[in-house]
């Protein structure tokens, strides 16, 4: 593995920018190439199979800038199209939703966790999977939650009208004695003040992108593939969609951690 190579990161749209700050903070070494397919989200309503067809064809897309390691943060895309991509390239292939499950089983003190997460996430039940292959007494509720990802794609995570919107998804979840939510899909931790808001202090938030970012970098060191050097990696974002809508949300978003490091808008593909 040639540690000059990047890390390829996907995503439905813009929430997969989670998962690239906490890269970018954690291995600020590291090259990245994202695409976010903000044409086509949100992927929570559709098919698996159709949701497969979209990573599959990123992934080809990705894989001609020769990447080390490929992160699939769309839990979405993870729950339907983990084992075929992993199957399918021959680099690593790392998702979200076991990161994810790990860091709420290492959090919760009670055993009741709840999960939010799109259409497509909650129907495949990839999370109730991983989190009992860890603990097979956890108690778990799970509501999806699909008018969440467009307020985030069009830039309304820090409004009033958010905060509506998240006590409107989550008015039953709230009831429910959970002491930590798994924000299962990478577009929430853009609402993470309206939903602590709704929920209260007593319950941890989970968000996977921490610990996504500490499994990268656990790959590439069993890998022997972490950058070295003191040189500062020059970022490429692609998006399918608004361009200008993405670079302004993922200026706010990665705020101080593009300051310092060079970012290549490039905002065409042939994915679409």
């Amino acid at each position: 593995m040639f540690v000059q190579q990047a890390i390829a990161i996907l995503d439905s749209g813009v929430g997969g920018l989670t998962v690239c700050k906490e890269v970018m903070r954690q291995l600020p070494r590291e090259k990245i190439i994202y695409f976010g397919d903000t044409a086509r989200a949100p992927y929570g309503p559709r098919s698996p199979e159709e949701v497969r067809l979209f990573t599959e064809q990123i992934v080809d897309y990705l894989i001609q800038f020769d990447p080390k390691l490929i992160v699939i943060a769309c839990n979405t895309a993870t729950a339907a199209a983990l084992d075929y991509i992993k199957d399918k390239v021959n680099i690593p292939v790392i998702g979200v939703i076991h990161p994810g499950a790990r860091a709420a089983i290492s959090t919760t003190k009670t055993g009741k966790v709840g999960v939010i997460g799109t259409i497509g996430t909650i129907r495949s039940e990839a999370y109730t999977i991983a989190l009992r292959e860890l603990n097979p007494q956890i108690e778990i509720v799970s509501q999806a939650c699909p008018e969440l990802v467009p307020l985030v794609e069009r830039g309304l995570y820090d409004t009033d009208e958010a905060l509506f919107v998240v006590q409107n998804c989550l008015q039953e979840l709230k009831e429910y004695p959970m002491d930590c939510l798994i924000l299962g899909c990478t577009h929430y931790p853009f609402l993470k003040n309206s939903i602590q808001q709704v929920m209260g202090e007593k319950v941890t938030l989970i968000s996977s992108a921490d610990e996504t970012a500490r499994e990268i970098s656990t790959v590439l060191h069993q890998e022997e593939g972490l950058a070295r050097g003191n040189d500062i990696p020059v970022h490429q974002f692609f998006c399918s969609g608004d361009a200008d809508m993405f670079r302004k949300i993922a200026r706010q978003w990665l705020g101080e951690q593009i300051e310092l490091t060079p970012i290549v808008w490039q905002v065409s593909s042939p994915v679409g």
